[in-house]
């Protein structure tokens, strides 16, 4: 396997802010898409600090383009997709402490966001194919375990998917067609999409997989299920919206107003709050889950926020900023009992996937 030279940059960088209030240990992973770079990072006492980045990648002159990121539950395997290729991107497998590529496996048209079953066995990449024709494209599910990393499952879904989600209570994963305004339910252990639901006004649910009606604009960019599995909440990137969907009605239930380009979606632990990030509004909407109201709304230090990670107790919300140009990106700390921002610190441009995890690190030297 001919991989790109992987020199890892061992960083102690301050933070760009003040100490949080209450003592923390979270280690953050990201990716930036246009230097191929992922990133750990560690929130403590100290503040925030980046501590190392490597480069992954197989072309020799273009960015590969790291999109998605997750940790495996049990924090010892880190995937990364990459979305170029001849024309196909990947699957990387790294060592979340040490970031060293283990192997790779190749996927389908652009490969996006990803998430990882809860015995890790299993990872879910949507096929976003940004570049290609507006055609359907797929969720691949690929099989990690031991030496072993495999495709198992391509599973047709709809036109430019992004968002792959579980529903770790009902063994449900949940995706979003951008192009053809829809939410996609698959069956997690069967693996076979159950059902599709429009998500335009006045839509009803079926089971198959087509083009949305003309006019559709709610161009959904997330599926976030909550923590008991009974409703999923999904971006509406293009009508700025969050629609919460009744999961076992199969039917949308609220229309919330949100911010501009909202783009990302988080849960807390609790289901009681849901973080939005903003994308043409340079900031993070605090989303009271069960009135659908805007409580607050933070700024975030540079243009075009993406991705974001809440702390498993629910204080911290970890947003992945991208920056514009020659910017570079940012990792934002949001502390949401204070709703301020406590921690930023730079890391390579166009900042995407992001995930978290408590220490100890596992396997960390």
């Amino acid at each position: 396997m001919r991989l790109r030279r992987a020199a890892v940059l061992l960083v102690s960088l301050a933070t760009l802010s003040f100490r949080p209030g209450a003592a923390q240990d979270l280690y953050i992973w990201v990716a930036s898409e246009a230097v191929d770079r992922i990133a750990l990072l560690h929130f403590g006492p100290e503040g925030l600090r980046l501590l190392r980045q490597v480069e992954i990648g197989v072309l020799p002159t273009d960015p590969d383009g790291p999109h998605g990121l997750a940790l495996s539950p049990d924090g010892r395997t880190l995937f990364v997709s990459t979305g170029h290729g001849a024309p196909f991107g990947y699957l990387w497998r790294l060592d979340p402490a040490t970031l060293r590529v283990r192997d790779r496996v190749m996927l389908g048209l652009f490969p996006a966001t990803l998430t990882a079953s809860p015995d890790g066995r299993l990872v879910f990449v949507a096929n976003f194919n940004l570049h290609g024709e507006r055609v359907p494209s797929s969720v691949s599910v690929v099989y990690a375990r031991g030496d072993t990393l495999l495709e198992v499952a391509r599973l047709p879904t709809c036109t430019m998917p992004h968002g792959s989600r579980l529903a770790v209570t009902t063994g449900r994963h949940y995706s979003v067609c951008m192009h053809d305004d829809r939410l996609v339910e698959i069956d997690a252990t069967r693996l076979r999409v159950t059902r599709t639901l429009p998500l335009g006004p006045g839509g009803h649910p079926d089971h198959g997989a087509g083009p949305a009606a003309p006019g559709a604009a709610c161009a959904p960019t997330w599926a976030q299920p909550s923590p008991d599995g009974r409703w999923v909440y999904v971006a509406c990137n293009g009508s700025q919206e969050i629609l919460e969907v009744d999961a076992p009605a199969w039917a949308v239930r609220r229309r919330w107003p949100a911010g501009p380009g909202v783009y990302n979606l988080a849960v807390t632990p609790d289901g009681r709050w849901i973080v939005a990030t903003n994308k043409r509004g340079q900031s993070v909407s605090l989303v009271e889950a069960a009135t659908g109201r805007e409580v607050a709304r933070l700024p975030t230090r540079r243009r075009v926020p993406h991705g974001v990670v809440i702390s498993p107790d629910g204080r911290y919300a970890v947003v992945s900023v991208e920056g514009v140009g020659s910017e570079p990106g940012t990792v934002e700390v949001l502390d949401l009992r204070q709703r301020r921002t406590v921690a930023t610190a730079d890391v390579g441009p166009m900042a995407g996937g992001i995930d978290l995890r408590p220490g100890p690190l596992p396997g960390a030297p």
